[in-house]
């Protein structure tokens, strides 16, 4: 008979999968006040039905502005918000 292959290291079970926090670039000089408004509202977001249903639930509702497509997976969605522009990537 032939030598027996190589082991497969049995691989450790993940309980769940967890959210891990998005990476916040902030390069839009918002004040400090705002920021924090924006970082309130949209922390319990975290799919992109959130999003839209929470874009129509503001006084007034608000809609999807534009879809850039980055690649087949990834789109960045904007929605605006009390003046200014909130992106939101999604895969």
């Amino acid at each position: 008979m032939g030598r027996p292959g190589p082991r497969l290291a049995a691989r450790p079970r993940r309980a769940e999968i967890g959210y891990a926090p998005p990476v916040r670039l902030d390069r839009s000089s918002l004040p400090d006040d705002v920021r924090d408004a924006v970082q309130r509202e949209v922390a319990p977001l975290r799919l992109l039905e959130h999003v839209v249903r929470w874009a129509f639930s503001q006084t007034p509702p608000s809609d999807v502005a534009d879809v850039i497509v980055q690649d087949e997976f990834s789109h960045d969605v904007v929605v605006p918000w009390r003046g200014v522009h909130l992106v939101f990537d999604t895969t």
